[in-house]
């Protein structure tokens, strides 16, 4: 089954974030994950969620999810995001409809 990470990001250092944004996605690739929300304009429908930022990433399983997540190749990573972003992310595991 699918999981996915959904994240809100708030940039607050955009010369680090950058920095991170270029190193991230080989790390995400090497583990079987791909971007399907990367950025872009939000807009707030309902309830009190407006984030400035929203990314969703998609792995096979949430095995590989989190061992990408816990990976050596993504901890200096991690480091960077939130030296530049506030974050707060979820893992959700996803359903496919037969």
């Amino acid at each position: 089954m699918p999981a996915y990470v959904i994240g809100q990001v708030e940039v607050t250092d955009p010369e680090t974030f950058a920095k991170y944004g270029a190193q991230v996605p080989a790390t995400i690739e090497q583990y079987g994950g791909r971007y399907l929300v990367r950025g872009g304009a939000t807009e707030a429908i309902e309830g009190d969620w407006a984030p400035p930022r929203v990314v969703v990433l998609e792995f096979p399983t949430m095995e590989q999810l989190k061992k990408w997540y816990y990976s050596e190749e993504y901890k200096p990573l991690i480091a960077l995001r939130q030296q530049s972003a506030k974050t707060q992310l979820s893992f959700v595991e996803g359903y496919i409809p037969s």
